[in-house]
């Protein structure tokens, strides 16, 4: 595998695997240069806090405890047994810069665990990309860096799910994914960063313009990887959302917690 020193991680929160059906030219280019699950599966139920949770904490809902009540009122214990992957970060790298950028604000302050240093910011999407890439080009040398952009899933519950409203709206956070993927190559750290592109769930299951449930088009999001150690045109079988901690982990060089439940996909690193 080739050397990786950084990590970024691009939410499109509601998402799903919609991008199908939209021009998305900036995603297109990153599943080109990489990795790509349309099929992959995001935890249950299919709610905000319990997906993003499962992501950044590797393991399950029932194991993380978050839901979006619970996000939006309490800080993250810091002395959990499921750490996130900021924690396992920090403590295997004491000095450094990590952070989160994101419009859903309960992710900085009730997901990731507070007083371990990172730096986090919450404001409307395109406020966010802008922001997002002023943080990359003045700290170059970020060790990981989430970013979770929320229309999709606002366009979702007030127009519907993989509606022509939507998918203008999934169309909209390409354009933003841009000015994050811009200003990281304007920064020099594209051949050396892994770019992580993930939904933390879809919709229009049960309930056109709802999700939560176990339906397919609730539960089937995208997931994609670029970067060190990832083959142009690889296709990612049997992933969840919960492994996305661990290629986080491998990707920086450190061990995954025990205690995790996400596993490292067969096959997506060269090295595999």
């Amino acid at each position: 595998m080739n050397q990786c020193n950084r990590v970024f991680i691009i939410g499109w929160d509601g998402a799903g695997n919609f991008v199908r059906g939209a021009h998305t030219p900036v995603l297109d280019r990153l599943i080109q240069r990489g990795a790509i699950a349309f099929d992959a599966q995001t935890a249950s139920p299919t709610i905000s806090a319990q997906c993003w949770g499962a992501l950044l904490h590797g393991v399950s809902p029932v194991k993380h405890g978050l839901t979006n009540d619970i996000a939006a009122e309490r800080t993250f214990p810091s002395d959990s047994s499921y750490p996130s992957v900021f924690r396992v970060a920090r403590e295997a790298y004491p000095d450094a810069k990590l952070a989160a950028f994101s419009a859903w604000e309960p992710i900085n302050y009730g997901i990731i665990e507070p007083s371990i240093g990172v730096r986090k910011v919450s404001m409307p999407d395109r406020e966010l990309a802008y922001a997002a890439a002023s943080y990359i080009g003045e700290h170059p040398d970020v060790l990981l860096m989430f970013i979770d952009f929320d229309l999709p899933d606002a366009a979702g519950h007030r127009h519907g799910y993989n509606t022509p409203e939507q998918l203008r709206v999934i169309e909209e956070t390409d354009e933003h994914t841009g000015i994050i993927v811009d200003a990281i190559e304007k920064a020099g750290l594209l051949e050396d960063s892994l770019i992580i592109t993930v939904s933390d769930h879809g919709g229009g299951g049960e309930d056109t313009h709802g999700h939560g449930t176990d339906h397919p088009l609730d539960k089937t999001i995208f997931w994609g990887c670029a970067g060190p150690g990832i083959a142009p045109g690889t296709r990612v079988r049997g992933i969840t959302i919960t492994d996305t901690a661990a290629v986080v982990a491998h990707a920086l060089g450190v061990a995954a917690p025990a205690a995790w439940e996400a596993k490292l996909p067969a096959g997506l690193f060269n090295s595999i």
